[in-house]
């Protein structure tokens, strides 16, 4: 098999249909509510219009929340609030239906599918369908280190591409990604600020858990340290992912591609999937088009990534907890917007004078 090169997805992914939006801009015109007293839900509801390439826009009727956990070696230097290579307790609360998203999940009928792409964990303690698509035990330490091999990356990635067509194939119409991770806004911020030619101190924030002063410092300089080896490498994803992503990373960033080219619509959660989708930009220009932003995590980091792409998040309530919940939270006016594009009625008047 010949090495997996990034940039062809950019003769793979096209545009939603620009036709489309323009008819649904159109639509919007004509109904009965006024003109921009929708707010933000014209814009989504076009979206998806767009992404459906349908006019009246189809309900979401089948989302999926979709995460991809792992573990960061990075995390042995104190840059998290949670222990070096506990990710897979975060895995267990989503399975038990305890944690922020499986709530909001399980109350709105969305089932979630968790991706073990790098946990650091004996696989017997989670089940079979989380552990069997396991790349590697834990990423490297970004640091000192590359947090993959070439190889492994490219593994990764072709993993995150499966996932995607399976979601496409069984019928998901949008997907809330997230991750599961521990240590991993290190290498996200990383990669943020190597694509984006920033330094350290510009992107490292806090994480979704929360750090002081002290583990603030230890994360700044982890990823300083870890710039000076992501930008010898930045001509080619494959390699930068290999260098300063991870496992989980770059397995999100094959299934952001592979749902842009599969005309999947994705709603981004944090900063590790805004980092995978800013790969997956410089990969293939037009695939951000096919993804929104779900909420604002406080990251400086995230805000950068997502304003390199011109994705504004639909929004800002001040959820840092992670783990797709801002995600999840954006969901219910993705479906609002679908709904009210799709059955607000025309004014009566436009639809006699068109007869």
């Amino acid at each position: 098999m010949s090495r997996l090169n990034l940039d062809d997805f950019s003769d793979l992914i096209e545009r939603p249909d620009s036709g489309r939006r323009r008819d649904a801009e159109e639509r919007r015109e004509r109904l009965t509510v006024a003109p921009g007293a929708l707010g933000r839900l014209d814009e989504l509801g076009e979206w998806l219009a767009a992404a459906q390439a349908s006019v009246p826009v189809r309900a979401v009727e089948h989302p999926r929340v979709v995460l991809f956990a792992g573990d960061h070696g990075v995390a042995e230097l104190g840059v998290s609030a949670r222990e070096s290579g506990s990710a897979h307790r975060l895995v267990r609360d989503v399975l038990e239906g305890v944690s922020p998203v499986a709530v909001l999940a399980r109350r709105a009928g969305v089932p979630v599918r968790i991706v073990d792409a790098g946990l650091d964990c004996d696989p017997a303690l989670l089940p079979e369908e989380v552990s069997r698509h396991r790349v590697r035990r834990g990423s490297g330490r970004i640091d000192i280190e590359d947090a993959l091999t070439v190889e492994e990356a490219e593994q990764a990635v072709r993993l995150g591409m499966a996932i995607a067509d399976e979601e496409a194939d069984s019928g998901t119409d949008l997907v809330v990604l997230g991750d599961l991770s521990v240590g991993g806004t290190t290498p996200a911020a990383t990669l943020i600020a190597a694509l984006c030619g920033t330094d350290a101190s510009v992107v490292t924030g806090r994480g979704g858990a929360g750090i002081d002063d002290l583990a603030w410092m230890r994360k700044c300089a982890a990823i300083r340290d870890a710039l000076r080896r992501a930008r010898p490498v930045l001509g080619d994803q494959l390699e930068l992912l290999a260098a300063v992503g991870g496992a989980d990373l770059a397995a999100t960033t094959g299934f952001l591609l592979q749902s842009a080219v599969r005309r999947m619509p994705v709603i981004l959660d944090g900063v590790v999937s805004a980092a995978c989708a800013l790969v997956g930009q410089r990969a293939a220009f037009r695939a951000p088009d096919w993804w929104i932003a779900g909420q604002v995590s406080g990251e400086p980091a995230q805000t950068k990534a997502l304003d390199r792409m011109a994705l504004h998040p639909v929004l800002d309530h001040g959820v840092t907890v992670g783990g797709g919940t801002g995600a999840m939270l954006a969901l219910p006016l993705v479906q609002a917007a679908a709904v009210l594009a799709a059955e607000l009625p025309e004014r009566e008047e436009t639809a006699a004078g068109a007869t």
